[in-house]
């Protein structure tokens, strides 16, 4: 089934190219996060999805259909903004309702569609409430509701769990994908949280001077990323100098790595490999060598940071496995080649 398609979509602020030809096929039903550092682009473009802002280039499409020079009020989005620009002197219901007042749906079918969202976002019995007197994660569900009132194609959210702390905004992101897979609504969130993109999505976008650097499954950003920005913004990694020898091994600060080889041609790059892949050992063959200089214990992780000839090498493991390792042990620091992902440099 037909969704959403970027064809070479590029939007200019004057010589500045805040979205830089940017091509992307989303299938209907899919809940993607937009992901980047601030300035990269992602809320540009879903602006521009939304038709508040105009494509410099290029076309967007839904369903087959060129959007780009259809006006914000006839693409049916639904959109929640980071301040949810809910209004204080109206009621839940009257909020939810709105929408549907002024495309001056009856006022029984009004009141109807009200309490079937309400039931939705787990909220019945609220359509009289004050929206001042909710909690943050109310008036977040009421923004959502508000947003879907009139079966939007495509639900459009930025920012949108932001101002909400840290306990809620994790079960706001369990609710909100569960929302999403009840509905089958096609869905883009623009985020700067990965942990939020990778509980959520189904793909993940990151973003990064405009453009899309790798757009995949949140395993596989995780795991394949297509480059060093990729790997060093998602999560936490180790990026290391590789180099290929005279035998064609991978060589890491001196040491070769058992069973890693460079791409043909490769004479040079790095290797990304993820903190909790990294093994220490106090007594083991092989391995870089290293002195541990740091260890940093989170109750569920351990972090011990490893300086090898002057690289800081990091490692995560549970309490479990930590081990005799201490601050100021030499210990050998082992690589497993299926964890290392080699990158051009």
């Amino acid at each position: 089934m037909s969704g959403l398609v970027f064809n070479d979509v590029s939007k200019h602020f004057g010589n500045f190219a805040a979205v830089d030809r940017v091509n992307l096929s989303v299938p209907h039903g899919t809940f993607v996060c937009m992901l980047g550092p601030s300035g990269c682009g992602k809320t540009t473009l879903l602006r521009m999805v939304a038709g508040l802002e105009e494509p410099t280039t290029g076309t967007i499409l839904l369903d087959g259909k060129d959007i780009t020079p259809v006006p914000t009020h006839k693409r049916n989005l639904g959109m929640v903004f980071q301040s949810l620009a809910l209004f204080p002197h109206l009621t839940v219901g009257e909020n939810v309702a709105y929408p549907l007042r002024i495309r001056s749906m009856a006022k029984e079918e009004q009141k109807k569609r009200v309490e079937e969202l309400l039931t939705l976002i787990h909220l019945p019995g609220y359509a009289e409430r004050p929206v001042s007197k909710l909690s943050g994660g109310q008036r977040q569900r009421v923004a959502i509701a508000r947003a879907l009132a009139l079966s939007p194609r495509l639900f459009l959210l930025d920012e949108p769990l932001s101002a909400l702390d840290a306990k809620l905004r994790e079960a706001m992101q369990v609710e909100l994908r569960q929302l999403q897979q009840k509905l089958g609504i096609t869905t883009i969130v623009v985020t700067h949280d990965q942990r939020e993109a990778m509980t959520m999505a189904d793909l993940v976008v990151v973003m990064g001077d405009g453009r899309i650097r790798q757009a995949a499954s949140p395993i596989d950003i995780y795991r394949k990323p297509a480059d060093a920005f990729v790997a060093d913004f998602i999560g936490s990694t180790n990026l290391l100098t590789v180099e290929a020898d005279s035998a064609g091994r991978a060589i890491v600060l001196g040491q070769p790595v058992p069973g890693l080889s460079l791409p043909n041609g490769m004479a040079k790059g790095l290797i990304s490999i993820r903190p909790e892949d990294v093994h220490l050992a106090k007594n083991a063959n092989g391995g870089i060598r290293g002195k541990v200089t740091f260890i940093r214990d989170l109750g569920g992780t351990i972090e011990t940071f490893v300086d090898a000839s002057g690289t800081t090498i990091v490692a995560v493991t549970t309490p479990r496995e930590r081990g005799d390792i201490t601050a100021g042990a030499e210990v050998n620091v082992v690589l497993p080649a299926d964890s290392c992902v080699v990158l051009k440099q």
